[in-house]
């Protein structure tokens, strides 16, 4: 029977999935803990989101033997980063919108105070980009989790790629006689 390859897309899913549960649970301990929509603290989810693509990255690199080439190392991490991105997203929007749209108006209440402190617009200015941001903020930043949580996992996919690469010798091919060579 021959080997199989294991899936990037299977692992991808799986630390996509492990990541999007470790993110509502920290959304949801955040909102308990009534953390300030501006506090640093929130940035510790970029932290479990890098570790969880780059142990993804390294699970897929023990699936495979121990080797593993650049560009599936990063196809791995950039499609880890492409399904968390949609489920973060999904869960953005019904967050905002169902689950808990108080902490939006508080968000926007937070940003209201913050343009007025600053003092650079005119009330009317003011106002009118309050209202825009009431109307079509929630989409704009699920569209912008989208998009900017794939862009930005590629590039840590790059990292995580660059240091999880370890391609066969020719050495490494006699040696696992196991070894199916996937371009075959």
């Amino acid at each position: 029977m021959e080997n199989v390859a294991p899936s990037p897309s299977s692992v991808a899913i799986k630390w996509a999935l492990i990541g999007f549960f470790v993110s509502i649970v920290i959304t949801y301990a955040f909102q308990l803990l009534n953390v300030d929509v501006n506090s640093p603290v929130k940035y510790i989810s970029y932290v479990f989101f890098i570790a969880f693509l780059l142990l993804g990255q390294k699970e897929f690199k023990d699936k495979l033997g121990g080797f593993v080439t650049f560009g599936q190392a990063f196809l791995e991490g950039f499609l880890f980063s492409v399904f968390y991105g949609i489920m973060v997203a999904i869960f953005t929007y019904i967050y905002f919108t169902m689950l808990s749209p108080a902490v939006w108006d508080q968000a926007m209440n937070a940003a209201q105070k913050n343009l007025e402190a600053k003092g650079t617009l005119s009330s009317d200015q003011i106002e009118s980009a309050m209202n825009i941001s009431r109307k079509y903020g929630i989409l704009i930043a699920v569209v912008g989790v989208a998009i900017g949580t794939p862009i930005m996992g590629a590039i840590i996919a790059l990292i995580g790629a660059a240091i999880f690469k370890k391609e066969r010798s020719p050495l490494d091919m006699v040696q696992d006689s196991n070894y199916s060579d996937p371009a075959v």
